[in-house]
């Protein structure tokens, strides 16, 4: 085949230092969603949704064919941490966390996590991040240590 052409599809979820509440404000949530969004596309890697609440985010992409997962994450991560410093005084502090996770979604799967991310305002009154990334790594058979998911 003369041609190379993917159709991989990724669900990151990462959260904010501490999961600090730095993105409590709706306004400016939204605009970090956009702007990830952005990002996320520039780098070559489609958006389909980005969304989440105070303390994390999740991002639907089309994964592109030319960098690796690592370097898109960290990119992502990057420049949005800059974004966010640019936001006033009182996000000088805002960071990441170092890690992340990342999960494969099939074609037939991509609306559910549409309506996944969509509905995490209402999802994260019954349940917490640490929960959530629990159970996503049960559900993708990640095994993992707790020592080192939550900084």
């Amino acid at each position: 085949m003369p041609q190379s052409l993917a159709a991989v599809y990724l669900h990151l979820v990462f959260s904010t230092k501490d999961r600090f509440p730095f993105l409590k404000d709706e306004s400016l949530r939204r605009r970090l969603h956009e702007y990830l969004g952005g990002v996320t596309k520039t780098l070559g890697c489609p958006p389909l949704r980005v969304g989440g609440v105070e303390d994390h985010v999740h991002l639907l992409v089309r994964f592109g064919r030319t960098m690796s997962i690592a370097d898109w994450v960290k990119e992502v991560k990057r420049v949005s941490s800059i974004w966010g410093h640019e936001q006033g005084q009182s996000h000088q502090a805002f960071h990441w966390q170092n890690g992340y996770g990342v999960f494969s979604v099939s074609h037939s799967n991509r609306d559910r996590v549409i309506e996944y991310i969509d509905g995490q305002k209402e999802h994260h009154r019954r349940r917490t991040f640490q929960d959530e990334l629990r159970e996503f790594f049960r559900r993708h058979e990640v095994e993992f240590d707790e020592r080192y998911v939550w900084d």
